[in-house]
């Protein structure tokens, strides 16, 4: 609890959570507070009926403000700690997750080994065993170890993703770019956290070349919008890639399908799941996990079968020297098939970037109880069904499905395919949000499509976008051997920026012991440059045209940020001063109309000059002028009776106030549709 105090001129500093009041602190008081400059202008009220509207403004008592009753209904406003569950809770949130974080990474099978022999002859039993090693130990180093073991905990109190941790590096270090910051900001709840030690100098070093280094900031920044910029590009590829691997299996069911009308159904598919996008995840939630538990279930009982029928000498895999002797007998093609190896890792970002909605403990236990032991079963069927048909090295999967369980088969991939897709069509929505909340992105429309969860949201124009470009990737390449070189340079741009950052936020916020940062930083870096070597072998095939479209995002957000930063620096420039304010009166120079305007601006302190133009250009001004700033903090939290700072502009008779709310970067200012 919060508790404010009243000044006889007192402007709004705290919210008195008892009463339910609001308390006062001129704006000049406030500056006198952060800059050390005093101020005690203060006139009476000019009329009665204006005194009364004011009086209604900052009144106290035992009453419920208006602000305080926006501010409570915000979905998820009272989670100020990182929420423990229940044993029983994390069991309810494993089934959950599955719909949302495990959709992309459970549908791989359906084109790993496709993509793998793509341009690679399979000559003997030891490649297959070899590409099975590769594909276990890319398993189990990605996804198991780095982010279930490791990345997972770096989350900024129960929120993932590439902003998550920008945030998390930007408030325990002032590496943020953002002008629109204050020293008050520092008292926001959620920012008082266990700073660095003062014995630990390595970590003290590292933020105060953050803080003082202009390069290192742009430097981070470029690095968050590069992959928030690879993350958009998998939201175009995500939705091609996996519709287009399910609807392939028609051409083993019925042998006189051909590619022209796969894609042909693959277009009318995107068509329809970009259309319902609109109608939010919670209205067909229960439908999801229900429908991936069956398809997981589908892919390890599809895998224990083949290997009871085609024998368990695939086990051997689990040795790496199968790799070593993979690569030493064809160094170059083992080479080439590491991108589409990479692809069974694919979804791995989604487990952390969708942790807003569950727990750390509930995305643990899924992948390794129930989504890793399907995922390893699935894939060693698949090889098991190879060594004994070396030529059938295309549509691997459908192909080791036995007869009767095909069309079933067929029909539950589908649908997991659209969920995958889906989830990451909104993921790809979340990261525009949180660039623009940033100043990284135009501001466009955000629909809130959930009140339970103010993740779940909608932007119209970018799923549009997203549609046109998917459609374009399918209509451009035709098959998923070429849409998996992009899919595998859009994941490991992603994963090598995530590698990255947590890095910065061993050495800086854990302070871990700098062996083992540079053990992580040498080991999985050094792994995804190797993956990303070899994607860009096959660059010419057609994958350019994903690496020019991140380019073209990257540059849109970075020019953003800085017309951004350009315009709210000219605005403070060319602020109105206090002397010109009090020249004009408390008439401001014109006549006062009853009633209160809002004028919204970028300004956390001072008259934006926009205020001057109404002046000149209006016949009359409101009697009561309340300058409104929507202020983004990188903290996961706002509390709530931190939500409204009110502040008072000029001397008491001017009747003029600024209302700034604080907010962070992924939540709903507005109300859900």
């Amino acid at each position: 609890m919060v508790e404010g105090s009243e000044r006889e001129n007192g402007n709004l500093v705290k919210m008195d959570s008892t009463e339910s009041r609001w308390v006062f602190q001129s704006e000049e008081e406030e500056g006198s507070e952060e800059e050390g400059e005093e101020s005690s202008r203060r006139t009476s009220y000019e009329s009665e009926e204006e005194d009364n509207v004011e009086q209604r403004l900052i009144r106290t008592g035992p009453r419920i403000d208006s602000f305080d009753v926006e501010a409570l209904e915000v979905p998820g406003a009272n989670r100020n700690e990182y929420e423990e569950f229940s044993l029983g809770r994390n069991i309810v949130l494993a089934i959950q997750t599955l719909g949302v974080v495990f959709g992309d990474v459970g549908t791989s099978p359906l084109y790993t080994f496709d993509v793998m022999f793509n341009k690679y002859n399979i000559s003997a039993k030891e490649d297959v065993l070899g590409a099975l090693s590769l594909v276990l130990y890319t398993l189990i180093l990605i996804p198991l170890v780095k982010y279930i073991f490791i990345v997972l905990w770096g989350n900024d109190d129960g929120e993932g993703g590439t902003f998550a941790l920008y945030s998390l590096i930007c408030r325990n270090a002032k590496a943020s770019l953002l002008p629109n910051q204050l020293p008050s900001d520092a008292r926001i709840s959620s920012f008082r956290l266990k700073v660095p030690s003062p014995e630990l100098e390595r970590s003290l070093k590292i933020k105060e070349c953050l803080e003082t280094s202009l390069t290192l900031k742009k430097l981070l920044l470029m690095l968050v919008l590069f992959g928030t910029s690879m993350v958009i590009a998998d939201g175009v590829v995500t939705p091609a890639m996996s519709v287009m691997s399910a609807v392939s299996g028609l051409k083993v069911g019925i042998a006189s399908v051909e590619q022209g009308e796969v894609v042909m159904i693959s277009v009318a598919f995107l068509i329809v799941l970009f259309s319902v996008q609109r109608f939010g995840t919670s209205k067909v939630g229960l439908a999801v996990g229900p429908a991936l538990f069956i398809w997981f279930c589908s892919l390890g009982g599809i895998g224990i079968y083949n290997l009871l029928k085609y024998g368990t000498k695939v086990l051997r895999a689990f040795n790496p020297v199968y790799i070593y002797q993979f690569f030493k007998r064809n160094p170059t093609q083992a080479w080439m098939s590491l991108g589409g190896c990479l692809l069974c890792a694919t979804g791995s970002e989604a487990m952390f970037a969708d942790l807003c909605y569950f727990s750390v403990r509930s995305v643990q236990l899924t992948f390794i109880f129930l989504v890793l032991p399907c995922l390893l079963l699935g894939y060693l069927g698949q090889a098991a069904f190879l060594m004994e048909n070396l030529t059938e090295n295309q549509q691997v999967f459908f192909s080791s499905i036995p007869s009767g369980a095909f069309w079933p088969v067929f029909f539950i991939a589908n649908i997991a395919a659209l969920i995958a897709s889906r989830a990451m069509t909104t993921a790809t929505f979340s990261c525009i949000k949180q660039s623009t909340a940033l100043g990284c992105f135009p501001r466009l429309k955000i629909i809130h499509t959930s009140r339970k969860f103010m993740g779940q949201i909608y932007i119209p124009v970018i799923n549009w976008f997203l549609l046109v470009s998917c459609l374009a990737f399918v209509a451009a390449f035709g098959s998923i051997n070429e849409i998996g070189n992009a899919y595998g340079i859009a994941e490991l741009g992603v994963m090598m920026m995530t590698t990255i950052l947590v890095t910065i936020i061993m050495l800086l916020i854990w302070q871990i012991n700098i062996i083992i940062v540079l053990c992580f930083l040498t080991f999985f870096l050094g792994v995804e440059l190797l993956f990303f070597s070899s994607v860009l072998g096959s660059v010419g095939d057609g994958s350019w045209v994903l690496l020019v479209f991140a380019a073209v995002l990257f540059m849109i957000m970075y020019i953003w940020n800085y017309g951004s930063k350009l315009k709210y620096e000219t605005e403070v420039k060319q602020k109105l001063s206090m002397d010109l304010m009090m020249e004009l009166g408390c008439n401001l120079g014109t006549i006062r109309a009853p009633g209160i305007g809002l004028v919204y601006n970028e300004l956390v302190k001072g008259i934006p000059v926009i205020f001057g133009h109404f002046l000149t250009t209006l016949p009359a001004i409101h009697s009561m002028i309340i300058f409104v700033c929507i202020k983004y903090v990188p903290v996961p939290v706002v509390p709530q009776n931190e939500r409204f700072l009110f502040r008072r502009v000029c001397p008491k008779s001017y009747h003029m106030f600024r209302c700034i709310a604080s907010m962070k970067s992924e939540e709903p200012f507005d109300q859900p549709d």
